[in-house]
């Protein structure tokens, strides 16, 4: 009786592991990317309008998701950064992005192409 048992423990457990390696990467927007799309999208909807800013942040998010699909040419950050992680430019921004140790993608940060990035981006990147 106690090896059925364990037998059927067993099967669970690799149903669990089956099941989340063949769950689809999602991704996740994390704190500092999340600010930082609400400064883009508050300033794009006083400066163009409403429209324009939901039509440039869904935009942003339809470019995110295809980091899955390596849709997007994406490039390592260079070690002076002194972090690992990826970024891949959507028109007048940089979205920063890392691979978390679920699988899944977690954008960092994103920056305006005018920001100094360095000091930005590493405080993002502590978080």
């Amino acid at each position: 009786m106690k090896a059925v048992g364990t037998r059927e423990a067993s099967l669970a457990s690799d149903d669990e592991q089956r099941s989340s390696a063949a769950r689809p990467a999602a991704v996740r927007i994390q704190e500092a990317a999340s600010l930082r799309l609400d400064d883009i999208y508050r300033y794009m909807r006083n400066r163009w309008g409403e429209t324009q800013a939901d039509h440039y942040i869904t935009g942003m998010f339809e470019a995110s998701e295809r980091i899955k699909t390596h849709g997007v040419a994406s490039r390592a950050i260079p070690a002076e950064f002194g972090v690992e992680g990826f970024f891949f430019r959507y028109e007048h921004h940089f979205i920063y992005w890392r691979r978390l140790s679920d699988g899944d993608v977690g954008i960092v940060t994103i920056l305006h192409e005018r920001m100094h990035q360095i000091d930005r981006f590493k405080d993002d990147f502590q978080q």
